[in-house]
């Protein structure tokens, strides 16, 4: 088993437990200030800039599978844009864009009406004259900064960006600053040809073998057991 933290990473916060970057008697907020877990990291990062779901956990193998490319765990995003784009832009989003790294794959979105969000401190500056309008938008990759590069390339900039979910984990219940924990049943290590002939080699009851984790998932949740706040 293993245990997966839920945070929701506030605005102007690092994705890290210390600054190490920051100019001299400027300390930026940090991890530390909302979740003190002795032995937890990032698994990935969200920018300064942004808000919502940042997974944590003690389990190297875990963090990976959740973190790296080669996994495609799908992020959605409610990103608050500049201006109401057309349905030439939300195609071009769904089809992928070209940014100066290379095409993006093809992405989900969806025009919202109006997410279930508070304020953020300090606010958006909107000007009078220039609507904003918010999306739903998921994609499969993790470049730096993709989604602002995304939605200004079709000429909307981002004006707040959310993550709500990393695969099947959502931010749901949580306010800034807020997490929760949850204990996974990982999956199982593929055995290697030979191996499993040898371990059921006079022995009974194949079928004790555990289930969970064995579909190839990143995890199964077990259950809500803790909630902090800062």
């Amino acid at each position: 088993m293993s245990t997966l933290y839920l945070l929701h990473k506030p605005f102007r916060m690092l994705s890290q437990f210390t600054d190490r970057t920051g100019e001299p008697g400027e300390r930026r907020a940090t991890l530390a200030d909302v979740i003190q877990v002795p032995g937890i990291y990032p698994a990935g990062r969200l920018d300064y800039d942004s808000e919502g779901l940042l997974l944590l956990c003690d389990d190297g193998e875990l963090i990976h599978r959740i973190a790296h490319p080669k996994h495609k765990q799908p992020k959605t995003y409610w990103v608050q844009v500049e201006g109401e784009p057309d349905a030439a832009a939300l195609e071009a989003l769904r089809q992928g864009v070209l940014l100066n790294d290379g095409p993006t794959r093809p992405a989900k979105v969806r025009r919202l009406d109006a997410p279930p969000v508070g304020p953020r401190t300090p606010p958006v500056r909107e000007r009078q004259q220039i609507p904003t309008r918010w999306l739903e938008l998921t994609i499969s990759e993790g470049r730096n900064r993709q989604v602002r590069r995304m939605t200004a390339e079709v000429g909307h900039p981002t004006l707040r960006l959310i993550r709500v979910a990393i695969g099947s984990w959502r931010l749901d219940g949580l306010a800034p600053g807020e997490w929760r924990r949850e204990t996974l049943h990982a999956p199982t290590k593929p055995q290697r040809r030979g191996e499993q002939g040898k371990k059921d080699k006079g022995t009974k009851g194949r079928g004790e073998q555990a289930k969970s984790g064995q579909n190839g998932n990143v995890g199964r949740r077990q259950r809500k057991t803790s909630r902090g706040k800062p």
